[in-house]
């Protein structure tokens, strides 16, 4: 068998044989390779019907022909060439079957590629070409059997007809586009063009074309979305760009055909799309706040535009080059095209690499064009997300019981990653009535709009809306008292987003009970719940009036407790930055000191693995020697290793965390000249 290459949807490289092959083993190949060619025989093609089977015919025939002539004679060997064969003969039999070689694999894609799932609406728009390379691959195998020179091969003379009568077929094969195919796709164009004029298709020709597609439920129509957004991202992580405006208007039609036309969700496709998006933990380091709000992807090189929003250098100075004067994320006028380097940021970046052991070069897709995120990529995507903005929001107003929630589970997918998306659902007013569904007292019901809300909470005017509608007090509910841990789960995060406005940090803490139930999640929820809750925290206490609050709920035992029992070492590294926050005043520090967890932070100093971790242990030291008296400082000096985890900090850490570690030596290096000075 051959080594099947990397390559893209519809791209048929192959490997050509080397130079030196035996013709028997070469001929095995062959033979594998069209019994592969064959068992797609088999398979359902919901387009290409008719050129798939002629192909597969034509290498079904040449199969007999491979079986005959690898059929053993006599003695057991397979001699391919008959008796008294020329050189010449032997190397025309090479080149023939080393060009079919590679023929056959590249017809061998494109069946893989005609039957995949999810790949049906592509194929459809793209009949033309691949009815193309159907005619382009059949020749090639006509202009292969031309040099074979069939009296030289060691086969039967029925087989050789055979071979001859292939060849003939082949040079003249047509291999025209399937009219009922072309009838679908020019269907589909039309419907594109009624998107961007701002008409909704009639819906019985929908029908109509996904029926002949063979698309038939809500996970078929799922996964062709899917498969459309791998091709967008593939094109922009190799510079191949051309197709994305097609592609984003396809994504669009058939997410408005899943919302639309698919009321029910098939159980299978649903559990295995909320396994692949289960809410989002977070983190103190949070990678989702490292993103580019264009691109999506780890900022290289963040830079602070006038309205005070950050982006990646590259995403935000093509905004400008296209000709655009307003901020991506919020819509403001800029005031000035000044791109103010955010030194911070970028630390804070590497080090949230270093630590993860990612390569900012490797860090995931290559930005991709600006309207990749702001807006879909087209005028027919536009049109057709803001349609689809306001028919949810009508469900989740006026539908069922069941057509509300599958509303708000449509938006949990459609605002996931695209900020276009968001825009269109908070202006079609989806978050009152999302927010009304927090008090479903069904579980799937609740945890989809509270998953929702998280999603449109990370849009700057999301957390607006959810704010000025009253959302705080229905998602303070789900967090203290919600159907299930994964709803809280999701309030948790939700609080943490909203808590990124300045503004609403003290709000959320003078809120009643919103810090004892973040602080409750911590106790009783799993990890991914434990580490949300304490990530929002952490958000809230860059509010200095919310320390007070969040001592007295209790936090600092259940964070020793954190810290002496979990395995998983974002959530220490996060339940160290919340310490490290409240040790900055005498009351957290007097908190801290009550617990056993003193020798816990210089073992982190002394052996995590996380820069940020150590930072954030020789930041607390440093707070409690301020704020904990000579006892504290004592303890700490009579302890030799600290005095070398803070030498090595000096060298590898940070320059916050050097100047840190600075500052703590010379408080234990002053403790004990005085001591020394005392016994002498």
């Amino acid at each position: 068998m051959i080594q099947k290459p990397d390559r893209r949807f519809l791209s048929l490289p192959a490997v050509r044989p080397c130079d030196t092959v035996e013709p028997a083993v070469l001929l095995d190949s062959l033979a594998a390779l069209s019994r592969a060619i064959c068992g797609f025989q088999s398979r359902p093609f919901a387009t290409q019907r008719r050129n798939a089977r002629e192909a597969v015919r034509q290498v079904r025939v040449l199969l007999e022909f491979f079986e005959d002539v690898r059929e053993p004679r006599g003695g057991g060997c397979v001699p391919v060439l008959a008796a008294g064969s020329s050189a010449a003969a032997a190397a025309a039999v090479l080149l023939c079957f080393s060009e079919l070689h590679t023929t056959f694999q590249k017809i061998r894609f494109l069946l893989e590629d005609c039957s995949r799932e999810g790949a049906r609406v592509w194929i459809l728009m793209r009949s033309r070409f691949v009815a193309s390379q159907f005619r382009v691959l059949v020749r090639a195998i006509g202009t292969a059997l031309d040099v074979l020179p069939l009296d030289s091969i060691d086969a039967g003379g029925e087989v050789k007809e055979l071979v001859e009568l292939v060849a003939k077929q082949a040079r003249r094969a047509s291999f025209e586009l399937d009219s009922r195919d072309e009838y679908a796709m020019r269907q589909v164009r039309s419907m594109l063009d009624y998107f961007e004029r701002g008409i909704e298709p009639d819906r019985g020709v929908i029908e109509r074309v996904l029926e002949y597609l063979d698309i038939r439920s809500w996970s078929d129509c799922n996964k062709e979305i899917k498969f459309l957004e791998g091709e967008i991202d593939s094109g922009c992580s190799d510079g191949n760009e051309r197709e994305a405006p097609l592609l984003s208007s396809l994504v669009a039609f058939m997410s408005y055909c899943r919302v639309v036309l698919f009321e029910v969700l098939d159980h299978g496709s649903a559990q295995q799309t909320d396994a692949a998006q289960s809410s989002e933990t977070l983190s103190s380091l949070n990678p989702e706040d490292f993103r580019c709000p264009i691109s999506l992807e780890l900022m290289t090189d963040p830079v602070t535009v006038s309205t005070g929003q950050t982006y990646d250098r590259s995403s935000i100075e093509r905004w400008l080059k296209a000709g655009n004067v307003t901020c991506p994320k919020t819509g403001e006028r800029l005031t000035s095209t000044e791109l103010v380097p955010n030194s911070t940021l970028r630390k804070l970046i590497k080090q949230f690499c270093a630590d993860n052991g990612i390569s900012l070069a490797n860090s995931g897709r290559r930005s991709s064009d600006i309207a990749r995120t702001i807006d879909p990529g087209s005028t027919v995507a536009v049109e057709a997300m803001k349609k689809l903005s306001r028919f949810l929001a009508r469900r989740l107003v006026f539908g069922t019981a069941e057509q509300k929630n599958k509303a708000a589970y449509e938006i949990r997918l459609l605002a996931k990653s695209n900020i276009f998306n968001r825009t269109c659902l908070i202006e079609a007013g989806a978050v009152m009535p999302l927010l009304s569904l927090l008090s479903s007292r069904d579980a799937a019901t609740q945890e989809n709009a509270t998953a929702a809300l998280l999603k449109l909470s990370k849009h700057t005017s999301g957390k607006r809306v959810i704010v000025d509608c009253g959302g705080l007090s229905p998602i303070l509910s789900v967090l203290r008292k919600g159907s299930s841990l994964e709803a809280r789960q999701i309030a948790a995060a939700t609080m943490f987003y909203l808590s990124s406005v300045k503004g609403y940090r003290k709000l959320i803490g003078e809120t009643p009970d919103a810090i004892p139930a973040l602080v409750d999640l911590i106790r009783i929820g799993k990890p991914c719940g434990k580490q949300n809750a304490v990530v929002a925290i952490f958000g809230l206490l860059l509010y200095h009036g919310n320390q007070c609050r969040v001592i007295a709920a209790g936090i600092v035992p259940l964070l020793a407790n954190l810290l002496a029992s979990s395995e998983k070492d974002e959530l220490i590294v996060d339940s160290l930055a919340v310490l490290a926050s409240l040790a900055d005043n005498a009351d957290g520090t007097a908190a801290i000191l009550q617990t056993p967890v003193l020798p816990l932070i210089i073992g982190f100093l002394r052996s995590s693995a996380s820069k940020a971790g150590k930072e954030y242990s020789a930041s607390i030291l440093l707070s409690l020697c301020r704020h904990g008296g000579r006892d504290v400082i004592e303890v700490l000096a009579r302890d030799p290793s600290l005095t070398a985890s803070l030498y090595s900090l000096l060298t590898d850490g940070t320059s916050h965390a050097s100047k840190k570690a600075r500052s703590l030596l010379k408080i234990l290096l002053n403790s004990n000249e005085r001591n020394r000075f005392r016994l002498s």
